[in-house]
């Protein structure tokens, strides 16, 4: 029993820190549109292709898009230095992102000093073996973003405890608050002493990692694919997603003569880099090409098999609940709110659809399909597949995605009908009291109050957050929380992780429902 807090305070924080990636990847994604829209309108292809591009304030256009598409990806450490902070702190949030920006300066500038006492800086040889960049303007050691989450980590430690730190009343100035980014910079400064000196054995085992997947070859995108699925309910897939997308367990590319790590981090330099010509499979296999079978076809196909096996007086009422699960997943990448539909009522068909998005992964890297970014939407299909050229055999993307819809609707169908499984219609009239539903107040399209009351109060409320689709909490008494009353009222899910930790998974429009209960709560 007394490992028990333990367990749940971990479990607690990785699904926090999970949730702190969001912010960051959310700007990437949008940041690749811009990059990919502008570099594909600026190849001479398209302008051979379609003059009327071809001139002076449009093109213009186009290279602004590239420049600004460019920001998420240069910058991308220290934002996630900034943004961890600021999703792990409950109080003073920014202060917590301000000492991140002061923690990964400082980190990096004692690292300078370390490898300037050391004689490495001016050292060509000596440079190349430490892995000396030019980070913010200082020679530092590229931890890229394994660093950063390291810092914000730490940060948001210091933070934690420090935010009410009293001074003495001499220097109470300094204290509260304000001593947050002081004990920031002294901590972090020491941290770069050790880096140098531990640096690589970390680097030693992201690159093990690495290898194993390299070495894995076809099944490595399978591994990655499958693995992120089955992650997914407990929303720890972003770990994963962001140790294949930003470090070398990824993979390593010399693009336009810079070394590049990262699956993510390789296509957008070769998307950014004049010389490239083809995009690195090894790269995109990792990416959103392997995610299109299953979001453009599979899940497609598992909607409609669960609206024909409904019961015919109830497919009217599923009709739109589907409908709108099919568009989230094909226009935004957003799949959950089909997944959970399934995922509780037959956990072997979610196993069954984490295999054939794996498969999916492997089927695009052996075909030598090369489109890139994140969220294996029709955005990313259109984007960066069809407007970069044939060369990224985006034409392949509908076939085999209908051979995936064919799968899923045959799979799905079978099952349900062959097991008897309650997917939605199915359930026969239940003689159970109905749940009150309420009437949706605000702009979130939800009743805040009655989801409130049914997560047990205010006062069972510890901690709430969200991430993309679900609402991320602590509870004191988890059996006050009522799970029909919250499906009742738009929640697709309820995930209860432990006997503390709970997830409610509603949708696209999660953070208007968790403002909605934090002003409540206030009040």
């Amino acid at each position: 029993m007394a490992k028990s807090p333990a367990k749940s305070t971990i479990w607690e924080f990785l699904q926090s820190l999970g949730k702190t990636f969001m912010l960051p990847v959310a700007l990437l994604a949008f940041s690749g549109i811009l990059l990919g829209v502008g570099s594909s309108l600026t190849s001479d292809a398209v302008k051979q292709s379609m003059p009327f591009l071809d001139n002076m304030v449009l093109q213009l256009l186009f290279l602004w898009m590239t420049k600004v598409g460019l920001v998420a990806f240069i910058y991308l450490p220290v934002m996630f230095a900034v943004a961890i902070p600021l999703g792990l702190a409950r109080e003073e949030k920014g202060v917590a992102a301000f000492a991140g920006f002061v923690g990964y300066a400082a980190l990096n500038l004692s690292i300078n000093f370390y490898l300037t006492v050391a004689n490495v800086i001016g050292d060509g040889a000596a440079e190349k073996a430490y892995g000396v960049k030019s980070i913010l303007g200082i020679s530092s050691i590229d931890t890229g973003i394994l660093g950063a989450i390291i810092v914000g980590v730490i940060v948001a430690k210091l933070h934690a405890r420090f935010y009410t730190y009293r001074m003495p009343d001499a220097l109470a100035f300094f204290g509260g608050a304000r001593f947050v980014p002081i004990i920031t910079a002294l901590v972090l400064g020491v941290v770069g002493l050790v880096v140098p000196l531990v640096w690589p054995w970390f680097a030693a085992g992201i690159n093990g990692i690495g290898a194993v997947i390299s070495h894995a070859g076809p099944f490595g995108p399978f591994l990655f694919g499958t693995g992120e699925r089955l992650l997914l309910p407990l929303g720890l897939h972003h770990i994963l997603v962001a140790l294949i997308r930003f470090t070398e367990a990824g993979g390593t590319s010399l693009v336009c003569g810079n070394e590049v790590s990262g699956a993510l981090n390789i296509f957008y330099s070769e998307l950014s880099c004049a010389d490239t010509t083809q995009f690195s499979v090894s790269a995109t296999s990792f990416l959103s090409q392997g995610k299109m079978p299953a979001f453009l076809g599979g899940l497609p196909g598992a909607a409609l098999a669960m609206y024909h096996c409904a019961r015919p007086e109830n497919r009217g009422k599923i009709k739109a609940l589907l409908v709108s699960g099919v568009v989230a997943c094909v226009i935004g990448g957003i799949t959950e709110p089909l997944e959970f539909l399934f995922l509780f009522v037959a956990p072997v068909l979610y196993f069954i659809h984490a295999i054939l998005t794996g498969l999916g992964f492997m089927t695009m890297g052996l075909l030598g399909v090369t489109i890139g970014n994140t969220d294996g939407n029709l955005i990313d299909f259109l984007v960066f597949g069809v407007l970069q050229g044939t060369a990224t055999k985006w034409y392949l993307v509908p076939a085999v995605a209908a051979i995936w819809f064919a799968i899923y609707y045959s799979v799905f169908r079978f099952a349900i009908v062959r097991f008897n499984l309650k997917t939605p219609g199915r359930e026969l009239e239940s003689n159970d009291a109905p749940q009150p539903a309420g009437k949706p107040v605000g702009n979130s399209g939800y009743n805040g109050e009655i989801i409130l009351n049914a997560l047990g109060g205010a006062d069972n409320i510890l901690a709430l957050d969200n991430c993309i689709t679900r609402l991320r909490m602590s509870v004191q008494d988890m059996s006050r929380v009522d799970d029909k009353v919250l499906k009742a009222n738009g929640a697709i899910g309820v995930i209860k992780l432990d006997e503390h930790n709970l997830q409610v998974v509603i949708g696209p429009q999660v953070h208007l429902v968790k403002n909605q209960l934090q002003s409540l709560m206030g009040a």
